[in-house]
């Protein structure tokens, strides 16, 4: 037991600061198209492949470092703690949620079904996706109303303007995800995962 909570601690901090510097290079090529915080980026990848292995426990603890290593570094963008409680860490925390398809996953790989783990981690990555735009879309509403053009309202303008950046890194999610869990599914295996949490 004290070898798989190792594990899945280690596993947990890689994974989170690997989800960090994706991050870090997804707001340094986007040259700050998203004028409040926001970038096209593969960071969700590492913390889905945390919710898949290790189930919801590991996704939101995984969410909450990335969101934490955000804040830490001066990364985030914040103009109020409730905001930054919002966009850092609630949104964060939530893409972990994808964890409850961990056993449909499990069990998909292990009837050797790479169209079901497909369907799976597209729905896991969906779940997590959604829940982390709806946070950030009710703290554009409420923190960055004042950003929407004359006439537009708010609830528009935060929709679209997190949906820009939202929408493509679930895509890009959804791909990467299955792609490594289908070419790699020993590790997500359940019958031969021998440190499972």
């Amino acid at each position: 037991m004290k070898r798989s909570k190792t594990l899945f601690l280690v596993e947990v901090a890689l994974f989170s600061a690997l989800a960090y510097v994706f991050d870090l290079l997804a707001n340094m090529v986007s040259l700050r198209i998203w004028p409040q915080g926001g970038s096209i980026s593969i960071a969700m990848v590492p913390v889905f492949l945390i919710a898949f292995r290790w189930g919801i426990k590991g996704g939101m603890l995984s969410g909450l470092l990335l969101g934490g290593l955000q804040v830490l570094t001066g990364q985030a963008y914040i103009v109020h703690p409730i905001q930054g409680l919002l966009d850092y860490f609630i949104a964060f925390i939530v893409i972990g949620l994808a964890g409850v398809f961990m056993k449909q996953i499990q069990h998909a790989i292990n009837e050797h079904s790479k169209s079901k783990v497909t369907a799976y981690v597209i729905a896991g990555t969906l779940l997590g996706s959604v829940l982390r735009y709806v946070a950030h879309v009710i703290g554009g509403i409420v923190f960055f109303g004042e950003y929407a053009p004359s006439g537009t309202p708010v609830a528009l303008y935060s929709l679209l303007y997190n949906g820009t950046y939202m929408l493509p890194a679930f895509i890009l999610s959804a791909i990467f995800v299955s792609l490594l869990i289908n070419t790699a599914p020993k590790y997500f295996d359940v019958t031969n995962a021998k440190f499972n949490y």
